[in-house]
């Protein structure tokens, strides 16, 4: 799968804020097929950022999302800044 294919686009609300400052974390809508590894791919080469883990969860409405945890060195409120989110 291509990263396009893999991550929809990235998430933005109240609680994901607080994950990005307090976890160091994204959270990306995904495609429901894409795998860890898949996301994981995908994050790194689209955004030129390292990643530690992955988790998943499917929603209710069915869609997939993937709250990214960064390395230590990356800090993922100056990347969601760069994306526009923050």
């Amino acid at each position: 799968m291509e990263p396009q294919e893999v991550v929809l686009y990235p998430l933005m609300s109240e609680v994901a804020s607080r994950i990005i400052e307090k976890e160091n974390k994204l959270i990306f809508v995904v495609n429901v097929k894409s795998t860890k590894n898949d996301i994981k791919r995908a994050v790194e080469e689209l955004y030129q950022i390292k990643v530690r883990d992955v988790n998943v969860t499917i929603t209710r409405k069915g869609e997939k999302k993937a709250f990214v945890r960064l390395e230590p060195e990356y800090n993922a409120t100056d990347v969601a800044i760069k994306l526009g989110i923050l």
